[in-house]
């Protein structure tokens, strides 16, 4: 006889329970769906409120107070229009100075012979972008613009039509730079020569051409507020402060980027790459950085691209050296060189840590002796070396004159031969120097056209083992990427 009943239970009621369990898994499925909805419409509402509320900004955001300028110097520093005389000539001589500075004309002149007129061309990882006209053309330039356009993009990173700028234009830097400073800079461009030029339209994909999408960059990149002077620092650290910080902008290079490619703050000052160039560690580190150096050494370089027995300027460096630091006066390159010495050290940086210090590295080579009478080959680096290099540098790369501002400089103790990173050497070795300061004009030919990638590698391996890193290495591959770069 079979028994109707399983652990007391009638055989009907397992069924009615896998059904009643069924029908509680569809009402929690069912309620599981209604809430993903409803999280779905919640977030699309939270998210048109915020576009609505960033299209309210920025069609009806108000300008920025400037407390800090009292409403005389703020006549005064509309320009030579709105002031007479001495005061006028003197706001814009400052304004120059000043101009000098932020090295407005290096990152604004394509073509020397209409200064300020844009068109230069600066890569990044979303494209190209193309430096605006800021003459006083009223079509092309910067003519039709007030004050308080001209304050709200340096400040705020906002053109004139209200358009977000792209922080190529160092702004994060230069909303440091107090209203009266800004204000003598505008002063001055009101005097340049207008030029009727319109740069060519930046080179971007989409999403990265829109414009709007600054402000969600901003919101994670961009503290607006001008530098506030630090009262238990002395009045030298504080105008170096100002200067580096603000200004000069040289964070804006010699620091590493986050993923969104703003400022890595964890790591400022510690290096970064430059469209090949490597911007080396500018903290006071003793080996990734500038802690061997004197305050006079670093006087010395801004001033003339040229620190004795440790680093001659390059690439975009001696750009800057040839355009803005050399004008500076020594009292301000001596604020800038005692900021950064005061700075935190910070080991390693891009490139890699190092066991020495960049310009402690070589000793003099002998090649040209056991060279003799040897058949000469197309990749062997130190005949490329006594064939392309030592009529200059010397065969024993000791350089010619190399202490002063317009010799050849020594490739022992050469900070550029002895980095971790290959990459300036390689660059200048492509692409050549060219720095013409107050003291000596400096030219190295460029060997591109001349030398094969594995030439070049070659020629930099033998640099770098004999008087430099010799734990460097670089392949005619890495030289291939780095000749495919904008220079």
């Amino acid at each position: 006889m079979t028994d109707s009943t399983s652990h007391g239970r009638p055989a009907g009621a397992g069924n009615l329970l896998r059904e009643q369990r069924i029908a509680r898994q569809r009402q929690f499925r069912r309620h599981a769906q209604r809430r993903r909805v409803v999280s779905i419409a919640t977030l699309a509402a939270a998210f048109s409120l915020f576009a609505l509320y960033i299209a309210w900004l920025e069609a009806h955001g108000t300008s920025s107070a400037h407390g800090d300028e009292s409403p005389l110097a703020a006549a005064v520093a509309r320009g030579p229009e709105a002031a007479n005389g001495a005061d006028s000539v003197e706001l814009v001589k400052r304004g120059e100075y000043l101009a000098r500075a932020g090295g407005c004309i290096t990152c604004h002149t394509s073509d020397k012979s209409r200064p300020f007129a844009g068109g230069v061309a600066i890569g990044t990882p979303i494209g190209t972008i193309y430096t605006p006209n800021i003459t006083p053309d009223p079509d092309t330039g910067i003519g039709q613009w007030g004050d308080a356009d001209f304050l709200r993009a340096m400040h705020e990173g906002i053109g004139k039509a209200g358009e977000r700028l792209y922080p190529v234009f160092p702004y994060p830097s230069y909303t440091k730079v107090l209203d009266r400073d800004v204000l003598a800079i505008r002063a001055y461009l009101n005097t340049v020569t207008p030029v009727h030029y319109t740069p060519p339209a930046n080179e971007l994909t989409f999403p990265f051409n829109q414009r709007w999408l600054m402000v969600i960059w901003n919101l994670f990149n961009f503290d607006e507020g001008r530098y506030v002077p630090d009262p238990k620092q002395s009045a030298e650290w504080n105008r170096g402060a100002y200067l580096v910080e603000g200004l000069a902008h040289c964070g804006e290079c010699h620091t590493p980027r986050n993923v969104m490619q703003g400022l890595n703050a964890h790591d400022r000052f510690s290096g970064a790459r430059q469209a090949g160039w490597h911007a080396f560690n500018i903290t006071p580190d003793k080996i990734s950085g500038i802690g061997d150096w004197s305050a006079a050494d670093l006087v010395a370089y801004l001033a003339t691209g040229v620190a004795p027995r440790r680093a001659s300027a390059a690439g975009p460096m001696a750009q800057v050296v040839e355009d803005s630091t050399q004008y500076l006066s020594g009292e301000d390159l001596r604020s800038i060189a005692g900021y950064l010495r005061a700075l935190p050290p910070v080991r390693g940086g891009v490139g890699g840590d190092m066991s020495a210090a960049r310009d402690s590295h070589g000793a003099p080579a002998a090649d040209v002796t056991a060279l003799r009478g040897m058949a000469t080959t197309g990749v062997n680096g130190a005949q490329l070396f006594i064939a392309n290099c030592a009529s200059c540098h010397g065969w024993t790369g000791e350089g010619i004159g190399a202490g002063a501002p317009g010799g050849y400089p020594s490739l022992i103790h050469n900070s550029v031969a002895g980095a971790a990173d290959p990459a300036n050497l390689a660059m200048v070795i492509l692409h050549g120097v060219s720095r013409k300061t107050q003291q000596a004009e400096v030219l190295m030919p460029s060997f591109s056209s001349q030398l094969t990638d594995d030439q070049i590698a070659a020629l930099a391996r033998y640099v770098m083992t004999q008087f430099g890193n010799p734990h460097s290495s670089l392949t005619a591959a890495q030289v291939a990427q780095l000749r495919a770069l904008q220079p």
